[in-house]
């Protein structure tokens, strides 16, 4: 079945626009142009709520299709940029490196949105920076999962799926097919998200 049409968030939302929105800024490594993070999915979906209300339009969290479909951009090697990453690329910890690529820089926080190359659909940090919330609820594998690239809602409901990995994961959590989840309420230094809204695929 194909998956409807939908716009997508070309960067993982800020700490401004967090704060245009929220009035507050609850991130630890604090820059206007850094990715809001200690933030939990419910914190996410509260923001999508507001930004909702301010603008008229329906915004939302990505499915976990729609997520993994936006960051693999075509692509069907382990990142979009190809069959490994490098610090140069992507801001993960380096010293811990995928397969047999070299060790670089362990950053140690988060950079500003839009500082390495995007994927072929003009998307930025889909790999690394921060974990980013999807609607999903968390499952072991994806038997039974919906197969129209909507969210799946079913199962635990206390659990909710964050994909693309963080500044301090190793180079294989930041992998586009990766999956990890975690309590509603979980928040992390390394959680963030970005968001998207129904109707023609676009980066925004």
């Amino acid at each position: 079945m194909r998956s409807p049409p939908f716009f997508i968030g070309k960067y993982p939302i800020t700490q401004e626009q967090w704060q245009a929105v929220m009035g507050n800024n609850p991130s630890s490594f604090k820059g206007a142009k850094r990715p809001v993070e200690t933030v939990s999915w419910q914190d996410a979906i509260e923001f999508c709520g507001k930004l909702s209300q301010k603008t008229g339009k329906n915004y939302r969290l990505p499915s976990e299709a729609e997520w993994e479909y936006a960051c693999r951009a075509g692509t069907t090697t382990p990142f979009h940029f190809g069959e490994t990453i490098t610090p140069d690329l992507v801001n993960y910890n380096g010293n811990h490196p995928y397969a047999s690529a070299p060790k670089g820089i362990y950053r140690q926080e988060t950079t500003p949105v839009g500082s390495f190359p995007p994927n072929a659909f003009g998307l930025y940090d889909m790999h690394g920076n921060v974990w980013e919330c999807c609607q999903d609820v968390g499952h072991d594998n994806y038997n039974g999962a919906p197969t129209d690239g909507s969210s799946w809602e079913t199962g635990r409901s206390d659990n909710r799926v964050q994909r693309g990995g963080s500044w301090n994961s190793r180079a294989v959590l930041c992998r586009s097919a990766i999956r990890n989840w975690y309590a509603l309420g979980s928040w992390y230094r390394g959680f963030g998200f970005r968001v998207a809204l129904a109707s023609g695929f676009s980066a925004f």
